[in-house]
């Protein structure tokens, strides 16, 4: 691996983003934090602290909207989604330095991750919202029924907004995510209030100039921010929202489903993930390795879909662990802005602390490294990382234990185990072992056989011999890895409560 290292320009004074509340502009009520650009250690903007009250009069601004959007026509929806989707690609060049900068993620992510695929899920859902009958919106009749004295009870299934959505994002790909959930609770005629990660929130702020912009109507989307978990709890706890989607971690789901359980808001929540990668005997080793370095190499191991476990047939044990050192040996790591790199930093000095922490544990538990590691101990061939910036090196650790801490924990970063197994009796326990069932993956040349060993995995989704999502497959996870599913016609679902009309005939 090679390095890039220059040193960081001092910022004098960076524009402080204000709050974006029914249409208009504002400032945090508790005043304003920096936002730090993970490479340079530079803020690169202040980010409002919104208040008790700010939230409050988002969630009240949401509401008011409500009465008058969850009436218009889905034609009506549509025409707004298609105008901020184009309005994004056309500000691509102002939205992607900052989200660049923000989230530390290299250029060819930052270029090709966030406002192309934001616009098309603008798109899409403006889509969705005038699909004809087959509409997953649309109502579904119910078998008529007979009465004693006569005659049916005829009735449908049809779908309603769920109301005010708290809509709450993670880190990784801050308005990728937005508008992974926005765009379907708009196209299900449901308002919005966002509260994006606190650590790069800026991009989701200018979200607000978009939908200004297309001429939508005021309190349909509402920005709130704040460093840290009060926004929020103060969200969750709104006897006035209806509905939190949340991306994040398991321990915070956790906390929203209880404080939400209160209100009984309609959940969906996409928690972590700690990815198996089961590589049979039979596999091509190049489409394995390949999908596993993406847990390397895609914005620095910060996805929760990664094949971070990396589960052995022992017949090809070796192969592998040589085969994904020679991969991670050949990453760029360095500045994010250079073309040629390819592993940039991680989100803040706390998050890269964590997972050298994760990364020392396995050692002391006993796991071998063959690659990487903390700054403090490494192994032979260790790059030089920049000094400035959160870096992580793409770290391989072998002779790891399903009981070891890093196996059963998620690290969210450049770092993966190899884990031998005998048989796949022992393959399928293994990845089942965790509290988590959001994505696994099957490598072997017998499609049929990894679709038998699929379908006794405990996980929300089975990549066969691939890494490669369908946008449109449901996106959601088995136990601690969350509750419900989005994405494509399932995400307009999600937004949406069923209601049964009833008649007689």
């Amino acid at each position: 691996m090679t390095a890039t290292s220059e040193a960081p320009t001092a910022v004098a004074e960076v524009p402080t983003a204000r709050l974006f509340v029914n249409g208009a502009w504002r400032e945090g009520g508790g005043g304003s934090y920096p936002v730090v650009d993970p490479s340079t250690e530079q803020p690169v903007g202040r980010a409002p602290e919104a208040s008790a009250d700010d939230v409050a009069d988002a969630v009240a601004a949401a509401r008011e909207a409500f009465e008058g959007w969850s009436r218009t026509s889905p034609a009506q929806r549509a025409a707004v989604l298609d105008r901020i989707a184009d309005l994004l690609l056309a500000r691509n060049d102002d939205f992607v330095p900052l989200l660049q900068a923000e989230t530390g993620a290299t250029i060819r992510v930052a270029s090709a991750m966030q406002v192309p695929v934001a616009a098309e899920r603008f798109r899409r859902y403006a889509r969705g919202a005038l699909e004809p009958a087959v509409s997953a919106l649309a109502p579904q009749p119910v078998a008529a029924t007979p009465l004693a004295a006569g005659g049916l009870t005829s009735a449908v299934a049809a779908r309603r907004p769920v109301g005010v959505v708290g809509c709450i994002t993670s880190y990784n790909f801050p308005i990728v995510n937005l508008a992974g959930k926005l765009a379907p609770a708009l196209a299900a005629g449901n308002t919005v209030v966002a509260k994006p990660a606190p650590q790069d929130p800026l991009g989701c702020l200018k979200l607000g100039e978009v939908f200004e912009e297309a001429g939508a109507p005021p309190g349909i989307f509402n920005v709130v921010t704040g460093s840290g978990a009060a926004t929020g709890a103060a969200l969750v706890a709104s006897p006035d929202v209806d509905m939190i989607s949340f991306t994040g971690s398991t321990a915070v789901g956790r906390r929203i489903a209880a404080d939400g359980g209160l209100t009984m808001k309609r959940l969906l929540l996409e928690l972590g993930g700690k990815g198996a990668g089961i590589v049979l005997e039979d596999a091509d080793l190049r489409a394995a390795v390949s999908a596993v370095g993406s847990a390397w190499s895609f914005h620095s191991g910060q996805i929760c879909t990664a094949p971070t476990r990396v589960l052995v047939h022992e017949s090809r044990h070796d192969e592998v662990v040589a085969a994904l050192a020679a991969y991670a040996a050949a990453l760029t790591v360095g500045d994010p802005l250079s073309p040629d790199t390819v592993v940039g930093p991680v989100i803040t000095a706390q998050h890269r602390d964590r997972v050298e922490g994760y990364i020392a544990g396995a050692l002391a538990e006993g796991a071998r490294l063959v690659c990487g590691g903390t700054r403090k101990e490494h192994a032979d061939g260790f790059p030089v990382l920049p000094d400035t910036g959160f870096y992580v090196a793409p770290t391989l650790l072998a002779d790891v234990t399903p009981t070891m801490t890093i196996a059963r924990e998620e690290v969210f970063g450049p770092v993966v185990v190899v884990i031998p197994f005998r048989d796949e009796e022992e393959a399928v326990a293994i990845a089942n072992s965790t509290e988590f069932g959001l994505y696994d993956y099957v490598f072997t040349a017998d499609t049929a056989r990894a679709y038998a060993l699929a379908a006794r995995l405990r996980t929300g989704h089975v990549g066969i011999n691939t890494a490669q999502r369908n946008m449109e497959a449901p996106f959601g996870g088995f136990k601690q890895s969350g509750v419900g599913r989005d994405g494509g016609s399932y995400g307009l679902q999600a937004y949406s409560e069923v209601q049964a009309v009833i008649w007689q005939s």
